[in-house]
């Protein structure tokens, strides 16, 4: 890939693009939201596969429990939207994290990736939305390392550059993964997490009042909110942070409109938790988001624009 390519692909896309998610579903209540964003924006982007990723925390028992939990929570918010027609595209992912910067973990999501971004060029990328721990991305390039030239990954994880530590859920998980992803010579769109799309805080109340009542996956989103915020919020004002619908919002980014960026340094995620730079090469870092704006944009999508009703 020329550099003049590359930095071509770092640029939010200006036509109809062919777009895979990597999600850990089940592991917030923002997947969710961003899957669900994703299908309702058929107009600018073609979803052409969705991949379970894993995740360990308090709702899993293991990455293979979470990566399993985070299937089946696919499967059943495509049931709910009646958007059956992507069940045959939905893979499972990693069963484990890296093991290694050299060693790729064999799964049909992985697998699949490879197969599926060796049909598309440099000039005509695969987009890959990856919003969890990055083991599949990772693994499909250590399996095909020639995909790194033909898709663009737009991956929420790490921190701002200005935070203390670089310990984010996402890239900590799997420290291994994160370094073959920014090593691996494919344009990165990163979206950081604190410092930057902590700034995505959408209030309790505010999904009550624009998602209530308005359709099943509303209400099923609401729901989500409510139980997972009951667990720690008692006596609190609530709010939630819907980090990962920003990674699709980047494809959806005319004109500045949802957030900002900049061309900056490849990072290089340390095992320590910090964080070194690579100035030989550059990644596409968004800085900003336009909180009013994108929350306005998903609500009026997830309720066909009945949310002002």
């Amino acid at each position: 890939m020329t550099t003049e390519q590359y930095l071509k692909n770092l640029k939010v896309p200006t036509t109809k693009v062919d777009v895979v998610i990597d999600t850990d579903t089940f592991n917030e209540i923002d997947d969710q939201f961003a899957v669900s964003y994703l299908m309702a924006s058929s107009d600018k982007l073609n979803l052409k596969a969705l991949y379970a990723a894993p995740f360990f925390n308090h709702h899993s028992e293991s990455p293979r429990d979470g990566m399993r939990k985070s299937y089946e929570e696919i499967l059943r918010l495509l049931e709910l939207t009646g958007r059956r027609e992507f069940i045959p595209v939905t893979y499972k992912g990693s069963e484990t994290y890296l093991p290694d910067e050299k060693t790729p973990v064999i799964s049909d999501a992985a697998e699949n990736l490879v197969e599926r971004a060796m049909q598309y060029s440099s000039e005509k990328p695969l987009y890959v939305v990856a919003i969890g721990a990055i083991t599949n991305v990772a693994s499909a390039l250590l399996i095909k390392p020639e995909i790194a030239e033909r898709i663009v990954l737009v991956w929420l994880g790490g921190h701002g550059r200005e935070f203390h530590d670089n310990k984010e859920f996402n890239l900590h998980q799997d420290i291994a993964a994160a370094r073959v992803i920014f090593k691996s010579g494919t344009p990165v769109v990163q979206l950081p997490c604190m410092g930057v799309v902590s700034s995505f805080s959408v209030p309790y109340v505010e999904l009550e009042h624009y998602l209530r009542g308005k359709n099943a996956l509303c209400d099923f989103l609401v729901d989500r909110v409510r139980d997972e915020v009951a667990s720690y919020s008692e006596g609190l004002a609530v709010s939630r942070v819907l980090w990962d619908v920003t990674a699709v919002a980047w494809l959806l980014n005319d004109d500045n409109k949802f957030m900002l960026a900049r061309l900056d340094t490849l990072p290089v995620p340390e095992y320590d938790g910090l964080c070194a730079y690579d100035h030989s090469r550059l990644i596409q870092y968004v800085y900003h988001i336009n909180r009013d704006t994108l929350a306005t944009d998903l609500f009026m999508k997830l309720t066909g624009g009945k949310c002002f009703d």
